[in-house]
């Protein structure tokens, strides 16, 4: 189990990393939106801006299009990231009022009943859409806009692969932490961020908490 949990570490790496790397994308979005804004609403900016020789880089059609771009490409690139941290919406009426184990195994059905099937179908037609993108010459659908749409739907694929890969991490995880031995339980507790208790922990505290009671005894 020690080889499958140090193949999950290696392998989340990736989805981890390029989640951090595209949240960075907010700010460029951010600054994009409000040049937009501003300079569509102040009459002399937007008159000024029209002179210059390069204003086909900055005119709106093409800042709202890298707009939708940037969103795009950030929202994929955190899906594997969102999920490996716990950060997406769970309906959890039944499972949270569940024990931990049971939470492992609730999960881990999950995922290789629903999860993996649907990253598998969305994954195929993925690389169907942007092969058809590509091979029309997809572009904005204004003039000015933004070409090669191919480019930002491309980023469906990696999104989904980097989700499959989180996937298949917590699955191995999960398989350690309800089939392996003590040490590799524990570190795949510690890996594992699905849980909406933490019933291993509080065990772990009561005990502690037993034993510093009854050594303390002899000194009340």
């Amino acid at each position: 189990m020690s080889s499958l949990l140090k193949m999950a570490n290696l392998l989340d790496l990736l989805p981890m990393r390029l989640g951090k790397a595209g949240g960075w994308l907010i700010l460029p979005l951010i600054v994009i939106i409000m040049f937009d804004v501003i300079a569509r609403k102040i009459d002399f900016l937007r008159i000024g801006m029209s002179e210059l020789s390069w204003y086909w880089l900055i005119e709106p059609i093409k800042l709202q299009d890298m707009q939708w771009h940037l969103h795009g490409v950030l929202l994929l690139l955190s899906f594997g990231f969102g999920y490996l941290m716990n950060a997406h919406v769970r309906v959890d009426i039944f499972r949270e009022k569940l024990t931990a184990r049971s939470q492992a195994k609730v999960e881990l059905f999950g995922l290789l009943i629903y999860a993996i099937p649907y990253l598998a179908v969305v994954l195929y037609y993925s690389i169907v859409f942007v092969y058809a993108s590509y091979s029309q010459g997809e572009g904005s659908e204004s003039l000015t806009g933004i070409p090669h749409r191919f480019i930002v739907k491309s980023f469906m694929i990696f999104g989904f692969i980097l989700a499959s890969i989180a996937v298949l991490t917590t699955i191995m995880r999960l398989c350690a932490y309800l089939w392996g031995g003590p040490e590799a339980h524990r570190q795949a507790r510690d890996d594992l961020q699905i849980f909406a208790i933490d019933d291993d922990h509080e065990g772990h505290q009561g005990h502690s908490l037993t034993e510093e009671t009854t050594h303390s005894k002899p000194f009340a």
